[in-house]
């Protein structure tokens, strides 16, 4: 399935969010208007049609007030959380009519169950893809990208840097990027998003 997880996890992104909003009194249209999206986009999400890439998803939890993690934990865990490498196979992948370029993209959640975490790791499996027309987007808080295999291009502002196996690149989220493989190969990645509420 190209736009989802599995139905299960697309229902609960996308319930989560219509409770959050309803719960703090705001409108689909409120939340389109702060969180910069249309209201198209947020009717499809709450109504499980698209879970969106990681920057809108960002924009939609902060205007909720709540932790990113917040959308896509079924549980809280307040110890520490240990993921074990067959626990981590279930993927997601995020997608949204209006942002083509990210369906490419595997994400397997590392902190799933952790509370109150502010940090989100992921291990992202980045298929051959011949897309090239990238969009930059941007989010509040800090990114750091380690390349486990493959090469990648990481498009940040005027800038592209290219990552070869074992590579990293620490960066501030609010300045315009884009993460993708080179010329479109096989890659993957380890990548710890920090996002502030």
């Amino acid at each position: 399935m190209e736009n989802a997880i599995n139905m299960d996890t697309t229902k609960f992104v996308g319930e989560k969010i219509k409770i959050l909003r309803e719960e703090e009194s705001i409108s689909v249209e409120q939340l389109a208007q702060r969180s910069s999206l249309t209201i198209e986009q947020i009717e499809r999400i709450e109504n499980n049609i698209d879970i969106p890439s990681l920057a809108p998803l960002i924009k939609i939890a902060r205007v909720l007030g709540v932790r990113l993690g917040t959308l896509l934990d079924d549980q809280d865990e307040a110890g520490p959380v240990v993921c074990r490498s067959q626990e981590a196979k279930e993927t997601i992948s995020f997608s949204n009519n209006a942002i083509q370029s990210r369906r490419h993209m595997e994400y397997r959640a590392l902190s799933k169950s952790k509370a109150d975490r502010h940090m989100e790791p992921f291990m992202i499996d980045v298929a051959p893809t011949k897309d090239s027309d990238f969009i930059l987007s941007s989010h509040e808080g800090e990114e750091f990208i380690m390349v486990m295999e493959g090469i990648m291009e990481i498009s940040y502002g005027n800038t592209t840097y290219m990552l070869e196996e074992g590579d990293s690149i620490y960066y501030d989220s609010i300045v315009p990027h884009h993460v993708h493989a080179f010329e479109g190969q096989a890659a993957k990645i380890l990548a710890v998003i920090y996002t502030p509420v």
